[in-house]
């Protein structure tokens, strides 16, 4: 058995002390930049759906279209977790609005899949198009590897939140 009587001297353990509190230092300081990113995107997300004239879900029904393509109803109650007959009132809203159109199967009468028209990618490109470029641009100072671990923690990232709004969701309104 290898003992590392080295990590015992007291001068050691002060640096691991040390190094300790910077890694939960710098854990801190993501966690409160990821905390100011979301306020940032929501504070965003609030001023494009007052400039469509459409509700907070209505736009993220508008966004998952945008990220995932044409999907069928229940993609999207899925998608947005939310119920059936909520999803279709806004899809009916958006319809009218001229935001999505329903597409008919065109094999199956029955199904239809609901896309965004023109005029919403129009609005899409307009509103958030110049910040996906300049984006772009910034991914692009990092290397391969470093976008890799970006995106392996913004995934990992989007996951927790899945589950966790899984589970407060679950849990039902907070006891008094």
């Amino acid at each position: 058995m290898f003992l590392n009587t080295r990590a015992a001297r007291p001068e050691d353990l002060v640096t691991d002390e040390r190094a300790h509190d910077e890694h939960a230092h710098e854990v801190r300081e993501v966690m409160r930049a990821v905390a100011e990113l979301q306020i940032a995107t929501d504070a965003y997300d609030a001023a494009a759906a007052v400039r469509l004239g459409v509700n907070r879900t209505d736009l993220a029904l508008l966004s998952l279209l945008d990220s995932r393509g044409p999907l069928s109803p229940g993609e999207l109650a899925l998608g947005l977790r939310l119920t059936p007959a909520s999803t279709t009132v806004a899809i009916q809203r958006l319809t009218r609005a001229g935001y999505v159109t329903r597409v008919p199967d065109a094999t199956d009468r029955r199904r239809a899949t609901i896309e965004l028209t023109d005029a919403a990618l129009a609005i899409t490109r307009e509103d958030y198009g110049p910040i996906g470029e300049q984006g772009a641009r910034q991914l692009g100072d990092y290397s391969a590897a470093e976008r890799a671990i970006i995106l392996d923690f913004l995934a990992r990232s989007r996951r927790l939140l899945e589950e966790h709004g899984e589970r407060i969701s679950a849990d039902g309104p907070p006891s008094s």
